[in-house]
């Protein structure tokens, strides 16, 4: 699958594959962790030290045949990526990462119009489910002002795993946002 004219200001959309890895890495790392992570809006930075993924977790995710990784490419470059995992009636979103000098362009709205059209397409999902930090309330609002509600559920924050960071507060959490695809 590739969609959008190379040249144009539209990103290509594709699936990604293994040799994709070391630049999805470097792209998630970049959007979430570090200074370098603060030149966009989308940081977790004051949240979270450490990684947000590494290689092998991504390997995993292009193995799993029930999950697509979707790039954006501009130039053949790498500027924004996510996850979409079927999970029956829904597909969960997450990995959502768009390069921290491209964002507040109007990128990362086209990525997830993409990968709800690709979870309909390719699934035949009725929704869209994700998990959000609850202390992201700026990066909620986002989540809402593209049809995406707030559920109230909560799940833990996975707490001495540093494979999803090192957490620089006690009271981080999961909250599960919901977008109904029909």
């Amino acid at each position: 699958m590739e969609t959008a004219t190379p040249g144009t200001d539209l990103p290509v959309f594709r699936i990604a594959h293994a040799g994709d890895v070391p630049a999805l890495v470097a792209l998630v790392e970049s959007a979430y962790r570090g200074d370098a992570s603060r030149a966009g809006w989308t940081t977790e930075a004051d949240l979270l030290d450490g990684q947000r993924t590494d290689a092998a977790g991504v390997l995993r995710l292009l193995d799993d045949a029930g999950s697509r990784l979707l790039m954006a490419e501009q130039d053949g470059e790498p500027v924004a990526c996510c996850h979409l995992e079927h999970r029956g009636d829904h597909v969960y979103f997450g990995m959502f990462a768009v390069r921290p000098t491209a964002q507040g362009g109007g990128l990362g709205k086209l990525v997830m119009a993409e990968a709800e059209r690709l979870a309909r397409a390719e699934w035949d999902a009725r929704a869209m489910h994700m998990t959000v930090i609850r202390q992201r309330e700026e990066l909620i609002a986002w989540y809402e002002r593209r049809g995406y509600r707030r559920t109230g559920r909560m799940s833990p924050f996975p707490y001495g795993d540093e494979r999803f960071g090192i957490p620089r507060r006690a009271d981080l959490e999961f909250e599960l946002l919901i977008k109904d695809l029909v």
